[in-house]
C-alpha cells in the first residue's frame, strides 16, 4: 500500500550516502513534466558551498528518517528550464481550481511514495491549499515530523488532485506560462473564466489569454472590467491581441480599443481581418456615451417588402446571432429604417405573410448622437429589448440591446 509524505516533511530530510554518511539535506525537489507530469525526478540537496542534484533513480529508500542513496555519482545542480521545482516555483504560488472556479494558494504538495522495481518514487498526489497545510507550515522545523502528523489529524484536509490542476510555471525567462492542458479552462463558463482571471497577477493572467483559444479569450475578456481589459490587451503580442478582439462583438471590440493609448489600439487594429476592423473604426468615431458609442453593428436587416419566410432565411443566415438575436429591422432600398419585427411573431406567421403586416406599431429608434442617459430613458419607458440607431439619414446604423444597457448601469 502506498504511503504519505508532504513536502514540508521532505524539505530537510536528511541524505544519507552508502555508507550511511549524512552529505547533505534535501533543499527542494523537482519534477520533468514533460518526461512525467507527476513524478519527482530529481531532488535538491543541500551540501557545504553547493547544491547538488539527485535523480530518482538515485535513491534507495524515503521515510521521514531521511533520504538514502543506492548510487553516489552526484552532480552540482545547474538550472534547468524545464524543471518544475516544488518549493520555488509551486510553494506558495496561486493555482487554478477549476472545480470551484476559483484561485487558491498551495500551502503544501502530498506526494505518494511507492516501490517501483526495489527503490522508491516519490510521485504527486494532490496540492495542498487548507488550513491543515498551513498548520505544517507553520510547525515545521521546530517540532517533530511524526508530531506534526499526529496533532494535525483533527483537522479535515483540503487539497485539489493534481491531475485537476492548472498550474502555471516559470519559464527560463521568468514569465509565467500555463503549463498543464488549458482544456479545462476553456470549459468554463466566460464569467467564471473571468472572475478567475481578476485574481490572478498580471503574468498569470497574460499567460492565460496567450494559452486559451481566441473565442474563450473574448467571451472572458467581456466579462472583465474595462481597465483591466485594456491591461490584458496591452501585454499580449499584437497578433494575438487582433486574433481576440476579433472575436469579440464589434461595439464591445471598440469600447476595450478604446480604453487603450492610440499607438497600441492601432497596431491591433493593423492586424486585424478588413471587415471588423472596418466596423471597429466607424464605431470608434462615436463617443463612448453615445448612442453610437454604445451601438453594436451586429443585426439582421431585410428589406422591407419581405415576407416571413424571408426572414426566417435570412436568420438561418445569421445562426451566431441567435442567441442574442429578439428582432429583425426592416429597411428601405436606401437602408433607412422602416419598421421593426419581433422574432416571436414569425414562428406564427404564414410564410408569404409580408413582414410590413407583423411590425411593431410604434417604432421606437435613437440618433446616433443621442446621449447615453436619454437611451436609457428610453430602455425604461418602453420596456424595450432592443433599440435601433439610425444616422443623420435616418439608415440604420447599429442596435443596443437591454444587456448593453445592463452594462452601463453596472459600471456606474
Amino acid at each position: 500500500m502506498a504511503e504519505i509524505l508532504y513536502f514540508t516533511e521532505i524539505q530537510g530530510l536528511k541524505v544519507y550516502d552508502l555508507k550511511g554518511r549524512r552529505i547533505g539535506r534535501v533543499e527542494d525537489a523537482a519534477l520533468v513534466p514533460l518526461i512525467d507530469p507527476a513524478r519527482v525526478d530529481r531532488f535538491l540537496v543541500g551540501g557545504g558551498w553547493a547544491w547538488l542534484t539527485v535523480r530518482w533513480d538515485q535513491v534507495r529508500s524515503i521515510s521521514l528518517d531521511g533520504l538514502y542513496l543506492k548510487d553516489e555519482v552526484l552532480t552540482p545542480y545547474h538550472e534547468d528550464e524545464y524543471l518544475l521545482r516544488i518549493g520555488r516555483d509551486l510553494l506558495d504560488q496561486q493555482i487554478i481550481d477549476v472545480n470551484g472556479r476559483k484561485v487558491v494558494r498551495v500551502n503544501d504538495v502530498t506526494f505518494e511514495l511507492n516501490q517501483v522495481r526495489g527503490q522508491d518514487v516519490l510521485r504527486v498526489l494532490e496540492v495542498d491549499i487548507g488550513i491543515r497545510s498551513i498548520f505544517r507550515r507553520i510547525l515545521q522545523g521546530w517540532v517533530p515530523r511524526k508530531w506534526i502528523r499526529r496533532l494535525q489529524a483533527p483537522i479535515a484536509p483540503n487539497s485539489i488532485r493534481w491531475e485537476f490542476c492548472n498550474i502555471v510555471e516559470p519559464d527560463p525567462q521568468r514569465r509565467l506560462r500555463l503549463n498543464i492542458s488549458h482544456q479545462s479552462l476553456e470549459k468554463l463558463h466566460p464569467a467564471d473564466l473571468a472572475d478567475i482571471v481578476e485574481e490572478l497577477g498580471p503574468d498569470e493572467r497574460e499567460a492565460i489569454f496567450e494559452a486559451i483559444d481566441s473565442e474563450v479569450a473574448a467571451e472572458a475578456l467581456s466579462e472583465i472590467e474595462p481597465k483591466m481589459q485594456a491591461s490584458i490587451l496591452e501585454s499580449l503580442d499584437a497578433g494575438k491581441a487582433a486574433d481576440i478582439v476579433e472575436e469579440m462583438a464589434p461595439d464591445e471590440a471598440a469600447d476595450v480599443l478604446a480604453e487603450l493609448g492610440e499607438e497600441t489600439s492601432e497596431e491591433i487594429l493593423q492586424e486585424m481581418d478588413t471587415e471588423p476592423k472596418t466596423e471597429v473604426r466607424e464605431l470608434l468615431e462615436y463617443e463612448e456615451d453615445t448612442a453610437g458609442g454604445m451601438m453594436n453593428t451586429e443585426y439582421v436587416a431585410v428589406d422591407e417588402s419581405a415576407t416571413a419566410a424571408d426572414a426566417m432565411a435570412a436568420l438561418k443566415g445569421n445562426q451566431e446571432l441567435l442567441e442574442s438575436l429578439n428582432t429583425v429591422f426592416l429597411i428601405d432600398r436606401d437602408g433607412r429604417l422602416t419598421g421593426a419585427v419581433p422574432i416571436g411573431r414569425l414562428f406564427v406567421a404564414d410564410a408569404a405573410t409580408p413582414l410590413k403586416q407583423l411590425a411593431a406599431g410604434t417604432l421606437i429608434k435613437a440618433a446616433a448622437e443621442e446621449k447615453q442617459d436619454r437611451v436609457t430613458e428610453l430602455f425604461d419607458k418602453y420596456n424595450l429589448l432592443t433599440l435601433p440607431v439610425v444616422d443623420e439619414e435616418g439608415k440604420l446604423a447599429g442596435v443596443i440591446t437591454a444587456d448593453d444597457i445592463i452594462s452601463v448601469l453596472r459600471n456606474k
